[in-house]
Parts: C-alpha cells; structure tokens; sequence
C-alpha cells in the first residue's frame, strides 16, 4: 500500500488508549498501511465527521453525525459501573448544583450527564459551554463534567464526584460504551481483520504498553488497575444494547 493510500487513523490522546496504540506500534506491517494521530475525543470526532481521517476512536454520540458510519471493531473503550475517569464533580451535593460546565474535551460524556441529571437525579440546571481552563471555574453550586487523565489529580476541594458510568449502570442496568472505533467509509475486509488482531495484541499486553511509555503520572499502580479493572474494552453483546439504548435516548 502507497503512502497516497494510507488508512489515517485518529486515535484518543488518553491513558485508556495506550493498550490500542501499543498493539499498532508493535506490527510494523500494520504501521506501514496507516497514519496515526492522537487527538482528544473531541478531536477524534470532528476529524472522522470532516473526512480528515478514515476511522477513528471517536465518542459514540456522534456516530448519527458522521456520514457511512461503521463500527469496524471488536474492541471499545468501556465500562462496567464505575469508570473513575468521567465525572460530574462539585463543591456541593448534586441537588444544591445551579451550573454545569460542559467538558469541552468530550461529546458523549456531557450528553450522558445531561440524561442523568433530567431523568436520573431529576435535577434542573443551567448548562455551561467551558473552555480550557474551566476546572477553576468549578465552585459552589457551579459543578463540571471532567473526562480523562485530568481526573486523577483533581483538587481537593471538588469532594463530590459522581460518577457517570457507575450513574448509568444504576440507572439502565447496563454497561457502557464511551468510544467506538468507527469508520466513515467501507474498508477493506483484510485491514480491518488486521486492525483487530494488532488492537487484541495490545489488550493482552497492557502491563508492557504501561512499561513502555513510561508516563509520569499516574502512578504505575493505579495505570495498571485502571486499564485492568475499570476500562472495559470487549464490545460485547450488552455493550452493543446499552450503544443502542444510550443513541436511542439522545436521539428522543
């Protein structure tokens, strides 16, 4: 494949995503059929909906936006109750919250805590569109929905963090679906065998994508139990009900 033909593949600038871009990286003859970029999941979506990318790990509430949509991949970035990095964080209980800034970095994220706060915690409340740097805005009864890396040094003072996964799971009895490898064009049948083979190689070896890139922060420990233990990434069967129910939901 020449370097014109190349698949461009935008994949998500977090920790969750390193097992994936660890699998990729370690098969030179998949490397040399694509082009990666790491991007945050906004980024990853607007990308894929702009046809600047072939397939990307884009938050799963833009799939109705992107044209020719196809999920291409067994493999998802999951959760089954409490996921610990996207979170609805306060100073206050969630019924004295007024404001909610909206995570700038995310899509579906902020659309699921829209559903949780009117149908979940039937709470009303003025939402905020937020910019980098929003995280100092977040005070009193003005709460925030921060997703990724930032959550694991969050400060002090936000004491109250509710989860959304763990939220969603309470509410629908379901697990559920943050991002999905997704397409906008039909691929061929051989890459995207490829393509889940390198991405199964990365999941069965996460303690050694962890070693290496060696990131500072966080701790090893806590890099290996949050990829072993709170991402789920098989998209399995009640995944792809829960895919359903959440796009049915923010479609009504």
């Amino acid at each position: 494949m020449n370097a014109l033909k190349k698949i461009r593949i935008s994949a998500v600038s977090y920790l969750n995503t390193l097992p994936f871009i660890y699998g990729m990286e370690q098969h030179a003859n998949f490397l040399a059929q694509v082009e990666i970029s790491r991007d945050i999941p906004s980024e990853c979506a607007r990308k894929l909906i702009e046809g600047e990318v072939d397939l990307g790990l884009v938050p799963v509430a833009v799939i109705p936006q992107i044209k020719n949509a196809q999920i291409v991949s067994d493999y998802c970035i999951g959760a089954e109750g409490a996921v610990h990095s996207v979170l609805l964080v306060s100073e206050e209980p969630i019924e004295k919250i007024e404001k909610v800034y909206l995570d700038y970095q995310s899509r579906t994220s902020v659309q699921l805590c829209r559903l949780l706060l009117k149908h979940y915690w039937k709470q009303e409340v003025e939402f905020l569109p937020a910019q980098a740097g929003y995280e100092t805005e977040i005070k009193g009864t003005t709460a925030g929905v921060i997703i990724g890396d930032r959550t694991f040094d969050l400060p002090k003072r936000l004491s109250y963090r509710y989860d959304l996964a763990e939220a969603w799971q309470n509410w629908q009895n379901l697990p559920f679906v943050f991002a999905a490898w997704v397409s906008n064009k039909a691929l061929p049948a051989d890459f995207i065998q490829s393509f889940n083979r390198v991405l199964q190689f990365g999941l069965s070896h996460k303690q050694k994508a962890i070693q290496h890139y060696n990131l500072p922060f966080p701790s090893l420990e806590l890099q290996t139990t949050y990829l072993d233990s709170y991402i789920q990434y098989e998209l399995d069967e009640a995944k792809q009900k829960a895919l359903r129910e959440f796009l049915g939901l923010i479609k009504s």
